[in-house]
């Protein structure tokens, strides 16, 4: 097939992923490419302002729906400001198809200082992509396309990085057709998963702990869980997998003093895709049974953090009904207490964070079932977003799982996009938003229905907190913080404000049903302090 020019190609290549809508910034290095998107009636060209925010968003917009997004950003320095986003989508395990421009062919790798050039473009972007490749002809570049989406979406998942130059995509393409041979998924070894049915059957005080790996196997899920009256327990990228209203979901609660209790007792723990990261793991200080299957679809994650007494290597889909077949039903007794840990735990928490429950209860009353949560990195999300405001579908649940701080906006925006008839919510702390406060200006153009909550406490308070609890002194934690009305203002953006807990049910349930963006600020000075100040849990040498 024949394509006008590049930007025809791209835009026919989107349309069969069931892609609608594109994150970018305009460049001279990919002015066919917006100009194809933007005069596609079944595209949307939606103009961010940096470029690690068009990473994000498209991530988000892939997570939201649950398949895959796109970002566009100029070569050289363009590329280098994604780089810091495509790490998050490689450290989730999300599909994100990053096409980004390049200099012209002839100039590639001359280092004569060409205008958007870079010292080896696509070292960099190998280093932080799943896939990376450089279109080299008007031959290749569909045959490219498709090996990088099919590349981004098979599991484990990744972003793919795509640079194309400037005078390969004005020129006329000839698209073979070719596609990418499909990649078969692993089979765990028999002998294994004999052993692991095994063992399952002899259970009878059984846990299961569900990572992101398990978000497409939910039904598989839900089967094994109440099968064997297992509680289950999420990382935080797994949460949604089970709505979190079933009575056996615990959550992402494992290093609580009640969870470690139960943790302790299990006779045998199931794990579903999850990579034990740090800080849900208390810094790898977490005790798990011995009695350990793991399923996981990347071989590296197999025993890496913990041993695994049964490695199932393959998908959760496939290899959950093969344990669901043998389980028999964990003692009642057991699963009493699941039940009576899943509310102490909650109870506990939301007592914990003192006024700020208010707010979190006011999310839950006004988000409909499944709405998108994006949380950035910020002691509200961290304390109780990521735990107590309750998600019941995966594609809800929304956060940079690579810990990285000022991304939440961005992700926001995605969702919002993706999903345009139901709101979308945003958690941010003042410090995280003045890393990208530009994204404000595409809240502003953009209209979507998001409704971004500033938790404001005048800097950094998660290293504030860290500080004044293990230090003498304080070290670049206090900010200068913007007058948000003011700032709204200029923005043409709806405001509130939160100075009281009486004030959130109201404030939220407006901001929720306005049908457009609203930012909320939320005065911590003047709302209270949690009973406990949030600290993370890092080891701190000198406490």
């Amino acid at each position: 097939m024949t394509h006008r020019n590049g930007g025809e190609l791209l835009a026919a290549h989107l349309t069969s992923l069931g892609i609608d809508a594109v994150f970018g910034i305009v460049s001279v290095h990919n002015l066919p490419l917006v100009e194809a998107i933007e005069a596609d009636p079944g595209l949307r060209f939606v103009p961010v302002r940096h470029e690690a925010t068009a990473v994000n968003a498209a991530d988000a917009y892939g997570r939201a729906r649950g398949s895959i997004g796109c970002a566009l950003t100029s070569t050289g320095t363009g590329a280098g400001n994604a780089a810091g986003s495509l790490v998050e989508s490689l450290s989730a395990g999300t599909a994100v198809l990053h096409i980004t421009g390049q200099v012209e062919s002839a100039y590639l790798g001359s280092g004569r200082g060409f205008i958007h050039e870079t010292k080896d473009q696509l070292g960099m972007l190998t280093a932080v992509s799943k896939y990376a490749a450089t279109v080299t002809s008007t031959r290749d570049a569909g045959r490219i396309l498709r090996e990088a989406s099919a590349a981004a979406l098979t599991a484990p998942a990744g972003p793919a990085s795509v640079e194309w130059p400037i005078d390969l995509q004005y020129a006329a393409q000839q698209d073979d057709g070719s596609t990418p041979q499909a990649v078969e998924p692993p089979v765990p070894d028999k002998a294994q998963l004999a052993a692991a049915r095994a063992l399952l059957a002899s259970a009878r005080q059984p846990l299961i702990w569900a990572g992101g790996g398990a978000n497409t196997a939910r039904a598989e899920l839900l089967a094994l869980v109440e099968a064997t009256g297992a509680g289950l327990l999420t990382s935080n990228s797994g949460r949604g997998a089970v709505p979190e209203d079933h009575e056996q979901v615990i959550g992402n609660f494992a290093t609580t003093p009640a969870v470690r209790a139960l943790l302790k007792d299990a006779d045998v723990l199931v794990t579903v895709g999850t990579h034990f990261r740090s800080n849900e793991t208390a810094d790898y200080g977490l005790e798990l049974p011995t009695a350990h299957i793991q399923i996981d679809i990347d071989t590296a994650a197999l025993g890496r953090v913990y041993p695994a007494r049964h490695a199932l290597h393959g998908a959760a889909s496939a290899v959950l009904p093969e344990l669901t077949t043998a389980a028999r039903r964990a003692n009642a007794a057991w699963t009493d207490r699941v039940r009576r840990v899943r509310e102490e735990v909650r109870a506990t928490l939301h007592d914990t964070i003192g006024p700020q429950a208010a707010l979190c209860d006011a999310l839950a009353d006004a988000l409909p079932r499944g709405a998108v949560v994006a949380r950035d990195v910020t002691i509200p999300s961290s304390s109780w977003g990521n735990r107590l405001l309750p998600l019941h579908d995966p594609r809800a649940n929304v956060f940079p799982r690579g810990g990285g701080i000022g991304q939440g906006l961005g992700m926001g925006i995605g969702a919002a996009v993706a999903r345009p008839d139901e709101p979308t919510v945003v958690i941010a702390g003042d410090g995280g938003l003045a890393v990208h406060l530009g994204e404000l200006l595409t809240l502003a153009q953009e209209r979507p229905r998001l409704t971004l909550v500033v938790f404001n406490d005048g800097g950094y308070g998660v290293l504030r907190n860290m500080q004044d609890k293990y230090s003498e002194r304080r070290s670049g934690v206090d900010l200068f913080t913007p007058d948000f009305a003011t700032l709204a203002t200029a923005c043409g953006l709806t405001y509130a404000r939160i100075s009281d807990a009486s004030d959130a049910a109201a404030v939220i349930k407006a901001a929720v049903a306005h049908d457009g963006p609203t930012l909320v600020e939320v005065d911590l000075a003047a709302l209270g302090p949690m009973k406990n100040p949030f600290t993370p849990p890092v080891k701190i040498p000198t406490a």
